[in-house]
């Protein structure tokens, strides 16, 4: 049995939708969103929070350094989850907020801090931490200045 070829732009309907009339992406089309808007909702939290689960578990490893897990341990380890997660959640509301540069300044203090106290408490020095911190934060911040100069204008509203 034969079949018409199909043509670009899909079925045609009288007016056009508003997302391909309005021209949101590349060729007029708007980007595809697979989720619904209570994924995403989730998903803002979530995220935060496995991330600073995994984050504390770490850090309360880095410092038990293979002995026997105690309640200070424990406590260490969820007290860093939630500062994580809640600095994290704090990191992902503003920086979108404000220009490229200290967009990518928050979240190079952001992982800079992350990494400097994960450091430290694997039994490096605070020295030596202070200054690994300060070149994964040099690097991080290369990374995401590019990032974002290329990603979004002057102001910091996102162009792609």
């Amino acid at each position: 049995m034969a079949h018409a070829a199909p043509a670009p732009g899909g079925m045609p309907r009288r007016g056009g939708t508003p997302e391909v009339t309005a021209g949101h992406g590349p060729g007029g089309h708007a980007p595809v969103d697979v989720f619904e808007p209570r994924t995403h909702a989730i998903g803002r939290i979530g995220w935060p929070v496995g991330l600073g689960l995994i984050y504390g578990y770490w850090v309360a490893s880095n410092d038990r350094d293979g002995g026997p897990i105690t309640g200070s341990n424990l406590l260490l380890g969820f007290l860093s989850a939630l500062v994580f997660a809640l600095v994290y959640m704090a990191v992902l509301a503003i920086a979108p907020h404000v220009r490229r540069e200290v967009h990518a300044l928050l979240w190079t203090a952001f992982v800079g801090t992350a990494f400097g106290f994960m450091y430290t408490q694997a039994g490096g020095t605070y020295l030596r931490g202070i200054g690994y911190s300060l070149l994964v934060s040099v690097v991080t911040y290369g990374a995401f200045f590019y990032r974002f100069y290329t990603r979004e204008d002057e102001a910091g509203h996102r162009v792609r």
